[in-house]
């Protein structure tokens, strides 16, 4: 029996973003198509200024394209209005970027707190940590903690909302390869046990093998698409 066709979570149709950098138009995006769907994890590749960042923020409700389409299931973010953004971002997505912005003045677990308290259905911020393996250094500060650790954190603040959709911009960025490992393993082991749609925007084309499907992006444009046949476990991965 022919399984039904999946449902994308995200669709877009010929996605443009230009901006205009004094009298100059840079065309960050050219006309993106591309279907992502529920509980899947995908590594955008690209080189800087290929227009993943752009992308992402696009999808993630932090910016609106310059033209085409992008919907969230019914949600159309091409033309929402500010207010119904942030009340999409605020309940469907969590974010991790390159660098950690947590509150220097608050410990781990009070930092997920600081999300937890405002989401529609938090797990419990220990619940969080322990997932991302860092229960036990719950009440220590930011500057008690290794930058693996923050991100680690940051991973945990994201994911205590529960939300449907995980967004990370260059997750290892500013990371060793042995840290980042660490961290890959913590948002692999997410996706897994909570089933969130986690799209991992990177440089390093060591990070695709532990996707379900690897997406490279170049000028602005979608390059290549494959999909791995398993994967491959962030541990064994290295750069």
């Amino acid at each position: 029996m022919t399984e039904p066709p999946l449902t994308p979570v995200f669709h877009t149709s010929g996605l443009t973003k230009t901006y205009l950098q004094g009298e100059v138009e840079v065309h960050a995006l050219r006309g993106i198509d591309l279907d992502l769907y529920a509980g899947e994890l995908v590594v955008m590749l690209g080189a800087s200024g290929s227009g993943k960042s752009t992308l992402l923020n696009i999808l993630g409700g932090l910016d609106v394209p310059t033209s085409g389409e992008v919907t969230y299931l019914e949600t159309d973010l091409a033309r929402a209005t500010d207010k119904q953004l942030t009340q999409y971002r605020r309940d469907y997505v969590g974010f991790v970027f390159q660098f950690y912005n947590l509150i220097p003045s608050l410990t781990a677990r009070e930092n997920v707190i600081a999300v937890t308290e405002i989401a529609r259905n938090p797990m419990t911020p220990d619940a969080a940590l322990d997932l991302v393996g860092l229960k036990d250094r719950a009440d220590h500060f930011p500057a008690q903690l290794s930058g693996g650790e923050q991100q680690r954190v940051a991973i945990a603040r994201a994911i205590a909302k529960q939300p449907n959709v995980l967004l990370c911009d260059e997750p290892t960025g500013a990371l060793d390869s042995a840290t980042g490992v660490r961290v890959l393993d913590a948002l692999d082991r997410a996706n897994r046990e909570t089933g969130t749609t986690t799209v991992i925007i990177t440089h390093n084309a060591s990070i695709a093998n532990m996707a379900d499907r690897v997406i490279t992006l170049s000028d602005g444009l979608i390059s290549g698409e494959h999909r791995n046949a398993t994967r491959q476990a962030p541990n064994t991965l290295s750069w």
